[in-house]
């Protein structure tokens, strides 16, 4: 019986892991938040200042 209950744990755990994992390949998708006065640049991955236009 605890046996069982530790095996099912454990898979339960890896099984949120990989799910987690399979919903964000690679580096496509962050979360980043700029600074005030700054703005996230897609091209080169970083917050750039913002240019009033």
């Amino acid at each position: 019986m605890k046996s069982k209950t530790i095996l099912t744990s454990l898979a339960l755990v890896l099984g949120t892991t990989v799910s987690a994992a399979a919903m964000c390949p690679g580096k496509s998708h962050q979360a980043a938040s700029c600074a005030e006065g700054m703005v996230w640049d897609r091209a080169s991955g970083t917050c750039v200042e913002q240019t009033m236009s």
